[in-house]
């Protein structure tokens, strides 16, 4: 749980690193939608991101297309850390062209259709990811377990805490 719980996190705050950054760049394989996911994740820069991208041909779709742990390829290092922490090839896919319907069924008629390209609707689909990550969690945990959680957990200084 704690593993989804730093995901939660995560996604949150690269959700609002992505709407008030002027860095968002969708055609920058370290400052897109899933650039910016692994920063946060790999504590890579940008930089390191895309120059490790650009070994391979291809966008982020087409580098999870053609992901192989065993290749040498070091964008392939990268999509495996990003696996570590939680994720899916699926759900990376899914995030750099914002197509989860699961996801999308979260957010308002009002906010739609979104565009993958803009830092606003990539922040909005990050939150409603973790929106609907956090009633997962919250669907499968006893109030015991979470105070156990909180009250053991030695990694941080504070404790995680669901925004709901």
């Amino acid at each position: 749980m704690e593993k989804q719980l730093n995901f939660i996190k995560a996604l949150r705050e690269v959700a609002d690193d992505i709407a008030t950054s002027p860095k968002y760049q969708w055609g920058h394989m370290g400052k897109c939608n899933c650039g910016f996911l692994a920063q946060k994740l790999t504590g890579l820069t940008s930089a390191q991101i895309h120059r490790n991208a650009m070994a391979r041909r291809g966008d982020w779709s087409d580098q999870l297309n053609d992901y192989c742990p065993n290749s040498g390829y070091p964008i392939d290092h990268i999509i495996f850390n990003l696996l570590q922490a939680g994720l899916k090839v699926e759900d990376l896919a899914h995030l750099e062209r914002l197509s989860d319907q699961k996801i999308l069924n979260r957010i308002s008629e009002n906010h739609k259709p979104l565009y993958f390209n803009q830092a606003a609707d990539v922040s909005l689909y990050m939150k409603a990811w973790a929106d609907k990550l956090e009633d997962e969690v919250l669907s499968t945990v006893k109030v015991q377990s979470l105070t156990n959680l909180l009250l053991t957990n030695n990694s941080s200084s504070k404790p995680i805490y669901l925004q709901h």
